[in-house]
């Protein structure tokens, strides 16, 4: 038996901002969400698991039909998916009791449901959020649902109010997969076992590195999963340290290189670290509308900052360093620049100035 598992979806979101990509990253997400049917399509895949997660909020009817119709180009898979805890699903709401038109289960919310699948004899057991919060331990509560099937456990959780659970409790259950939703990175909790599968695009600025699909199979011999980027875009942060005499068309030039290597379909942030005799700002203008740029952080630490932090931590720390790197008249000045940006950062960074 083959099988997708996806989560964190996050359909019909927010535009993230004003600039022309920050607009259409909603439709994108819906685009990467209608690729993983086509690859089911292709893959002659058995089963798509969503581990919650798919909408960005509570589903309203009308997006609970839209989702419907695009499962219905599923060839051959069937799809089990359940409710987490941003898209909840209340008991009494007409999403909770919507018949779907596709060969597709809901799990209801609020209970733990066996859905039986046989025509490729697998039992899917799940818990769909009907509200927004759990303590209790619900996902080590629940057991296989057949004896002579295929089990699999579909999750959503691992929060202190998200159904928080002990790994070692599931894996004693006997489950031949949990699929799990609800940790925006991709996670192999137990070999070939147990797994986040990540967004299925990244969503902030931490969710870096990329994001896909877990695909799997299971047979006589156990179970293999594999994971499979396909997001459409990645958040990458690139970091630019200040030399001395470079200009902005220099710093600019060598950030243009770099996002052309990793490539323009990214949404970057560019932090700019070092120490400078003056204010830094760089213009971006000649490459803002090439590149998906969300922010710049200048965290350039000037002679007025330097002074500034030496008078407002006299009798501290972060004071006593700045002091004694100034006195270290021996040491070359590159070096003695380095040294005090390198330890400024990490003193500011870690709060230490007691």
């Amino acid at each position: 038996m083959k099988f997708i598992h996806i989560a964190d979806v996050h359909l019909f979101s927010e535009p993230l901002g004003d600039a022309d990509w920050e607009k259409n990253r909603p439709k994108e997400i819906e685009e990467t969400f209608e690729r993983v049917i086509d690859i089911c399509n292709e893959k002659d895949i058995d089963l798509l698991l969503i581990a919650g997660g798919l909408f960005d909020k509570s589903p309203t009817l009308e997006q609970i039909k839209i989702v419907d119709e695009k499962l219905g180009r599923l060839e051959k898979a069937r799809t089990v998916m359940i409710a987490g805890s941003c898209d909840y699903i209340p008991e009494d709401s007409e999403v909770a009791s919507y018949k779907f038109n596709s060969r597709t289960v809901l799990i209801p919310p609020g209970k733990t449901i066996n859905a039986y699948l046989k025509g490729i004899n697998t039992c899917v057991t799940g818990f769909s959020y009907a509200r927004p919060e759990y303590t209790e331990r619900v996902l080590e509560n629940i057991n296989p649902g057949r004896e002579d099937a295929v089990n699999i456990l579909l999750g959503h959780g691992g929060g202190k109010t998200t159904m928080p659970f002990r790994k070692e409790v599931i894996a004693k259950k006997g489950f031949d997969y949990v699929a799990m939703g609800y940790i925006r990175k991709p996670v192999h909790i137990l070999r070939n076992r147990m797994a986040y599968a990540g967004s299925l695009e990244p969503l902030s600025p931490e969710e870096t590195g990329r994001h896909g699909i877990i695909m799997g199979e299971i047979t006589d011999q156990g179970t293999t999963i594999n994971w499979d980027p396909i997001a459409s875009r990645s958040y990458v942060e690139i970091v630019i340290t200040l030399i001395p005499g470079l200009t902005n068309d220099e710093i600019v030039s060598n950030l243009e290189e770099k996002m052309m290597k990793l490539g323009n379909e990214n949404i970057y942030t560019i932090t700019i670290k070092g120490f400078s005799a003056e204010s830094v700002k760089l213009d971006l203008t000649r490459i803002q509308n090439r590149f998906n740029i969300l922010e710049v952080k200048n965290l350039v630490i000037t002679e007025t900052d330097k002074n500034i932090l030496k008078e407002e931590n006299d009798n501290n720390v972060l004071g006593g360093f700045i002091k004694e790197v100034e006195k270290s008249y021996s040491v070359d000045d590159s070096i003695r620049r380095n040294a005090l940006r390198y330890g400024l950062e990490a003193l500011i960074m870690a709060g230490d100035n007691k």
